[in-house]
Formats: structure tokens, sequence, C-alpha cells
């Protein structure tokens, strides 16, 4: 998510390993350019709706920023829900903003719209359901789980229609809480797939994305309108997985791991783009992308020029669409980063981890005894093993150090793109598994 707003690794922020809460402060300062900063500064009309996870910096009883990590159902006793909230998706260039701090699975259970709650919190819920779980917080009498999603969806579809009688362009980014847990699909869809309540969650975004495209047609715009279906990680193993694979599903298809991991099963995703004036329907590339491509994709759509401090990480993918159009090369890597801060590096075939195992949630694990006597670093390469099972740094030193050193590169000069050196968000001591001190 941070990548996509800002065209910069997540890593590059001063969060490097783990992920936010619903308590957690902003991550992105307000002078930070977005991918909606800069397409409202060409005439876009901008809109949030969605799953924030970002941070904002919620009011206080006291006046006392928040301390407590917000995994605890007291950690937000101190926030003022009456009053405005800072630091929101409103100061980071989106005209209109809707959605909720966190994941669904992470209090408080709040909406808020354009800085400010829309309804105070009344009750403390908790889930305890084997997939449908969600932590115990402060919940709002308008804040109705099951129908998170569907709200975003209806939300969206009526954005859309508004805008769509405008002269103006219009940039939505709507994020879903799903399929993330908890896993919530409603009757009409429960059992439909035949393999786990993730699929029957998965066939009812599917159907709401279909009514998305119906709106954007029957609207009247949908020839010049690009839609982008994509995701931020791989599947859950909170998901129920290994249903799934019992019945003959696997959610990572050929590759390792999952969300969480540095392995190729946490990070290839699916990258859907439709735009009938462009993208000839029923074509492919076979690019290495990021979803911070989507920064520069949008400002050279836009006619912005980025300047040497936005989108330090962004290509534009606007070459691609034509799949006529030959790339000799797209870009010249792309760096990986798993849970627990792990690195891993991508050029060409050639992946290189630094780390032992998974740096994330599936074998080997970090820190355990399966894991303790593995080499320190994974080369893998994936043209003829894309299941990342053999690995083969030992005959191969001249490409693992050229892959490090590629990587410490683009840690060290603040940028994966052409341009100046730029800064990274400060932290104390050493990135993790490189070897050296920011």
């Amino acid at each position: 998510r941070y990548g996509l707003i800002t065209g910069r690794y997540n890593w590059r922020s001063t969060l490097k390993s783990g992920v936010l809460t619903g308590n957690s402060t902003a991550l992105i300062p307000s002078d930070r350019s977005t991918i909606a900063s800069i397409l409202k500064d060409q005439g876009y009309h901008t809109a949030f709706i969605g799953k924030w996870h970002l941070g904002w910096n919620w009011a206080t009883v006291d006046g006392v920023p928040l301390t407590a990590d917000g995994w605890g159902p007291r950690d937000f006793d101190n926030i003022d829900f009456a009053a405005p909230v800072s630091q929101t998706p409103n100061d980071l260039g989106f005209d209109y903003a809707y959605g909720h701090a966190g994941s669904l699975d992470m209090a408080p259970y709040v909406y808020v719209e354009n800085g400010q709650v829309t309804a105070i919190p009344d009750t403390v819920t908790v889930n305890k359901g084997h997939y449908s779980w969600w932590r115990e917080g402060p919940t709002s009498p308008d804040f109705d789980h099951e129908r998170v999603t569907p709200n975003f969806f209806e939300r969206s579809i009526a954005y859309i229609q508004d805008q769509a009688k405008e002269e103006k362009p219009f940039f939505l980014y709507l994020a879903l809480p799903s399929p993330h847990t908890p896993i919530l699909p409603p009757a009409e869809w429960q059992g439909k797939s035949g393999l786990a309540p993730f699929a029957d969650f998965m066939m009812m975004i599917d159907d709401y994305v279909g009514q998305l495209n119906s709106a954007i047609k029957e609207a009247g715009i949908e020839e010049n309108t690009l839609i982008i279906f994509t995701s931020d990680n791989g599947g859950s193993p909170a998901a129920g997985l290994d249903v799934m694979q019992a019945a003959g599903h696997y959610s990572s298809y050929i590759y390792r791991g999952h969300k969480a991991d540095i392995f190729e099963g946490g990070h290839r995703v699916p990258f859907i783009a439709k735009w009938p004036a462009m993208i000839k329907a029923g074509t492919s590339r076979n690019e290495t992308i990021c979803l911070t491509d989507l920064m520069a994709t949008g400002a050279e759509l836009s006619g912005y020029e980025l300047k040497d401090d936005e989108g330090e990480d962004s290509y534009s993918m606007v070459s691609l669409f034509d799949a006529d159009n030959k790339v000799d090369q797209f870009r010249e890597a792309l760096v990986s980063h798993s849970i627990n801060g792990s690195f891993a590096i991508r050029q060409g075939d050639w992946k290189l981890i630094m780390a032992k195992g998974s740096g994330g949630w599936s074998a080997p694990k970090p820190n355990t005894p399966e894991e303790a006597d593995l080499p320190e670093v994974q080369l893998y390469d994936l043209a003829s093993d894309p299941g990342e099972t053999t690995n083969v740094y030992a005959e191969n030193e001249e490409k693992v150090a050229s892959l490090k050193a590629l990587l410490i590169k683009y840690i060290k000069e603040g940028r994966s793109t052409p341009g100046a050196q730029q800064q990274n968000d400060k932290v104390e001591g050493e990135w993790k598994q490189i070897g050296f001190v920011d």
C-alpha cells in the first residue's frame, strides 16, 4: 500500500518490518508526493475508499499522542472519536476519503470520512470464529463487519456514477479489506465455491467487481477508463490454504510460500488491467512489475514529470499496455521484502534472497532449528526453478556478489530509478541481513 501510494519501496519508510495497526500514526508525511497528489495537480478529482492501513493520527482525550501498540482491547481508551483525525488521506492528495484505519480484524471498527468519524463507537465487539475472527475493540453503530466490503463497493459505484457526470477526469483508489480476515461471505455466497469460505469470499468480490465494471460501462466512460485489479501480497494461511490444497486448489500456483514470506508465493499476485482504448483484450506481458510502478504510470498518462524526490522506485507501465510494443528491459531489477525485514532482489531470472529461510511464516521460519544450519543466502534461477527448490548460491558466487552489490546500491542511493540520490527515512541500527549501517 505504501509503495502504490508513493512510488517508493515500503522499506525506505520508518517501518522496516511488521505491519501497522489501527492505532498507528501516519507513516507517510504530508509533504511527500503521492499518486493522488500528482493526479490532483493535473486536474483529476481523487478519491480513496476502503482500507487505509498506512496510519493516521487519532485525537486523544488527554492530548497526549497514543503510545499503545493497538493489539490489545484497551489500547483505544484514550482516542477522542468526536474530534477530527489528522494526517489522513485528505492530506496526501485525496479530495475525498472514506475508510477504516487498519485491517478488518484490527480495532477500532469505525469509518472515517474526510477526517471525521462517521459515528461514535457505542459498543465493543469481538469474533472468535475460525475464519471470521476479529480482535476485540470499540465499534461504531454504522460499522457492520459483514457489510464493509459491500459498503465500499456500493460507495465506489456511486462515486463513479457521480464523477462520470463531471467534465474533469477522476482517480479512485478502492482498497478492499477483503479477502483478508475476517472472511465473511454472506449467506447467498456460502458454499458456492465448494472449496472453503475464503473461496466463497473471492467469488463475492468477483461479483462486485463485475457490478463496478457495469457501472462504468453504463455511465458511458468505459472506452477511456483504465481499471486495474491487483493485490498487495500472496494468499494467507489464515484463509485455510491447506484446506483448499486438499481440494486441489493452490492459491500460490507453482510458487513457494505465501503472504509474509520472501518467496515468490508471497509476492506474485494477479495484475489485470482493462482499458479498451489502449489495451487489446486478451493480451498479456511477461514483464516483472511492481505496485510502486503505478505512480510513474499515472504521471505519464496525466502529463506530469516526476521530480527526483518523487516515485523513486516507480517505472511507468504505459509502454507495456500495447502488447505489440517491444520493450528490451522494463526495469533493471526488483527488490522484495518480507515481514521480518529480509530482502530479496530479482534481476532477469536470477533471484537472491538475503536470508536463510522464508523470512516470514512458512518453513523454514526465522530463528528456528530447521533454519539454523542453512546457508546465509539463497540464489535461484527462476527460469528453470520457479518453485525455488534448489539453492545454487555456491556455484554462482559472482552472481551472488553482483546482485548483493546492486541491492546495496539501491538502498544507499535511496532510489532504484535514474535520478539524483535521495535519503531513506532514518532508522537506527543495521538493515537486516545487508551488513551496513544507514
